[in-house]
């Protein structure tokens, strides 16, 4: 089976590669941008019959002006394509300590930078609201609270692979 993935960091680096990012405000924008972008592409592979995996901090309805979980489904169904969606959790205390480190490292990349110190409380609630996303099919969770392979996982995520 051939497969491809595309990591939502790094395909937002590659969008915004020639573009400055100055404030939150820009950087959430271009994640819109870049929401759109992947769904774009997803859409062209699936229509081929190749499988993929998408990563990013997929959240539900009501968190963003668009629904994610509906976009993604609608792929999904459009496509006969069956999900599985891995949500990758853990002791939210021990992530944001992870997150802060992770802000501050050059692999992070500029665009990507949150542009402030995100105290714990909005870190934390930044992860629940990533708990009640759904797009239907298998869900596989992976305590992620002592794992840690530099530049991986450092807060909660939600991850998906469509596939015949």
């Amino acid at each position: 089976m051939t497969k491809k993935d595309f990591l939502k960091d790094t395909f937002k680096i590659a969008l915004c590669n020639n573009i400055s990012v100055t404030s939150r405000t820009e950087s959430s924008v271009f994640s819109t941008v870049t929401f759109d972008g992947m769904m774009y592409v997803a859409e062209r592979m699936l229509e081929t019959g190749i499988s993929i995996i998408l990563e990013e901090n997929f959240v539900p309805v009501g968190v963003k002006k668009i629904d994610e979980a509906d976009t993604i489904k609608r792929l999904i169904d459009r496509y006969n394509y069956t999900s599985l969606d891995f949500k990758f959790m853990g002791d939210t205390r021990i992530l944001h300590q992870r997150f802060l480190e992770r802000e501050k490292s050059a692999e992070r990349g500029e665009v990507n930078k949150i542009g402030m110190v995100v105290p714990y409380d909005t870190f934390n609630q930044w992860c629940r609201n990533l708990d009640d996303f759904d797009i239907g099919g298998e869900t596989v969770r992976v305590n992620t609270t002592y794992y840690y392979a530099k530049g991986r996982i450092h807060s909660l995520k939600t991850s998906f692979c469509a596939y015949h």
